[in-house]
């Protein structure tokens, strides 16, 4: 999937666009799960950025969707935080002068094939420390119906981040949306 595919949405209001952080960010922020350096993968326009910000974390963001990113940086400018949001593709993350402590992916993982998720998986490793932990939420396969992306299963996950990474848990989580709840899996994830 192209890394701009998701630019047309952001000239609305997307679905996943709820204009706050996700419950389960939060949670993790507030149990001391998220530490040290943060980047969004896939960050939109920046809420679960803008979030950390406010609660003290050095935490950025980067999307494919130049309008989403544009929309960040407004949000940030008008409650005086400075972050830094990045167009950049997901798939081909640059390597920064310094690693993350800790990566954020609410609504991405999902959106890859399955010949895109390796490419994924190696893009993240670049970005994030040895011994630092992902967070990946994603749509789950226990959501009915067949709106809104493609499921996934703790399966998937497992096969994906095996090689280099330690999956430490699969959890049940929701997806806070702008058509209501959607069932998610939120893994945590370490960099070997």
């Amino acid at each position: 999937m192209p890394a701009n595919s998701f630019e047309s949405a952001y000239l609305g209001t997307p679905p996943w666009d709820i204009g706050r952080p996700q419950p389960a960010i939060v949670r993790l922020a507030e149990t001391g799960q998220i530490k040290g350096s943060v980047l969004d993968v896939g960050c939109g326009t920046g809420e679960n950025v803008l979030y950390l910000a406010e609660h003290g974390y050095a935490a950025a963001g980067v999307d494919g969707a130049p309008t989403a990113i544009k929309k960040a940086r407004a949000k940030a400018k008008r409650r005086g935080l400075s972050v830094s949001f990045e167009v950049g593709d997901a798939l081909d993350l640059p390597t920064p002068q310094r690693h993350f402590d800790t990566l954020i992916d609410t609504g991405l993982f999902h959106v890859f094939s399955d010949d895109e998720r390796p490419r994924f998986r190696e893009s993240l490793g670049r970005v994030v420390r040895s011994g630092g932990t992902y967070f990946l939420m994603c749509f789950s396969d226990q959501q009915p119906g067949d709106w809104g992306p493609r499921r996934v299963t703790q399966a998937e996950i497992r096969a994906v981040f095996g090689d280099g990474w330690r999956v430490n848990s699969i959890e049940p989580s929701v997806f806070e949306t702008n058509l209501g709840d959607a069932q998610a899996w939120l893994a945590t994830i370490s960099r070997s």
